[in-house]
């Protein structure tokens, strides 16, 4: 019910809303060129040896366009200024390094910036759309990224869970949520973010990744994998691993390869500390019990105090807050490098779950640091954009206006108590 303090213009005027142009491409038009965004420095090389540029070229114009794609972020092959105009002419012919379509462009009251975003169809298939959502803090900003487009896991307290999977996102796609970001918020060279963007007040305006989004990642291994390594390289985007962060709900045989392949910091989302309750909350646990996902995170490389697993547990009144939960998460993580984040629910249209009362997280929260561990409650940012974890829904799924006007404005008016 729509809160009878707030109409509909005043949750408006609580949030902005940006709709970019775009069209949909026209029936029957063309399917769009091939990207360079996503490929390895092989693959690069061999799709301009495909389309004749010379083999004594091939090094050369891959660093070239490296350069300008990652370092400085160009998305137009006519503002590479050291590639000759013909060879300018022969990448524009075949290849595109175009950014996706902005749909809906969405700006918290607290900074939260949230992109819907479009991407072209692929073979037969068609368009489809994903969120991405930045968080600015004060000395960093975090991207969470999403991997697939909708998801298989049914994870019964999360909204983008109730959103069929549609199909896995390519490297490109994954990597391009982070070049959009980037040139939408002025941190390329020559690139200023829209007036009054809350962001880091120095150094860089995205400077953490969370494959946190919608989707499983380690359901989408390889494409995920790609696109990180080239979000890590020294040479290009260049971010720390130790600021990318991957979340899984537990897919057992990819947790180690995880930190093998990728190298990149772990979080889980846990949620429960027992197999009857997770099976529930996380369906998944029914293939991966409890057991064989902590022997799993015990085993991550590299694990160590300095490099944490982080534990996600969203905070589910009268279902897993009790302080009787707590100690069993103590005993379940006994002799794992953790920190345990605690999220209060982000409720959302149709659920059945209520969030925990604020003393009840901080008890279970003083309960946890007491026992050694580190454990944060993750301040809720932009629920009134839907935006918070496990909010997170493609356009095609999405309420009807009418439906989501009334459900921000709730959320608009009992945002205050979360500050």
């Amino acid at each position: 019910m729509l809160n009878s303090g707030l109409d509909e213009m005043s949750v408006m005027d609580a949030m902005t809303v940006l709709k970019p142009a775009g069209n949909q491409p026209a029936r029957g038009e063309a399917l769009p060129k091939p990207s360079l965004i996503g490929l390895t420095r092989e693959e690069m090389g061999a799709a301009l040896r495909d389309k004749g540029v010379p083999e004594k070229q091939i090094k050369m114009r891959v660093a070239q366009l490296w350069n300008w794609i990652y370092v400085r972020g160009v998305s137009d092959f006519d503002h590479m200024a050291n590639i000759s105009k013909d060879m300018r002419e022969t990448l524009k012919t075949h290849f595109t390094i175009a950014r996706p379509e902005i749909v809906e462009e969405q700006v918290s009251n607290d900074g939260t910036r949230k992109w819907l975003l479009r991407f072209p169809a692929r073979g037969a298939g068609r368009p489809v759309e994903i969120e991405a959502v930045y968080i600015p803090e004060e000395g960093r900003g975090t991207l969470c990224i999403s991997s697939q487009v909708g998801c298989t896991l049914t994870c019964s307290f999360c909204h983008t869970g109730t959103q069929r999977l549609v199909r896995n996102l390519t490297a490109e796609e994954i990597l391009s949520q982070l070049l959009l970001a980037r040139d939408r918020l002025g941190d390329f060279p020559d690139r200023e973010a829209p007036q009054g963007t809350i962001m880091p007040a120095e150094g860089r305006k995205v400077s953490n990744i969370v494959m946190m989004g919608m989707g499983e990642p380690l359901y989408n291994f390889d494409a995920v994998k790609q696109a990180l390594l080239i979000a890590t390289d020294g040479d290009g985007l260049s971010l720390s691993k130790r600021r990318v962060t991957l979340s899984t709900s537990g897919v057992v045989p990819e947790i180690f390869r995880t930190g093998d392949e990728i190298g990149v910091m772990l979080a889980i989302s846990l949620h429960a500390v027992r197999d009857d309750l997770r099976d529930i909350l996380v369906p998944i646990n029914k293939k991966y019990p409890l057991k064989d996902l902590i022997d799993a995170c015990r085993a991550y490389p590299g694990l160590s105090n300095a490099r944490r697993i982080t534990f996600e547990y969203v905070m589910l009144k009268d279902v897993n807050d009790s302080l009787e939960d707590a100690k069993g998460l103590i005993k379940l993580l006994k002799g794992v490098p953790a920190k345990i984040n605690l999220i209060p629910f982000n409720p959302w249209p149709g659920t059945n779950y209520q969030c925990s009362d604020w003393a009840q997280i901080e008890k279970f929260a003083d309960f946890i640091n007491s026992a050694g561990y580190a454990s944060p409650i993750r301040t809720p940012r932009g629920r009134d954009i839907l935006a918070a974890c496990g909010q997170l829904k493609s356009e095609s799924e999405r309420m009807r206006k009418t439906e989501r006007l009334a459900f921000e404005a709730m959320m608009i008016a009992n945002h205050g108590s979360d500050d």
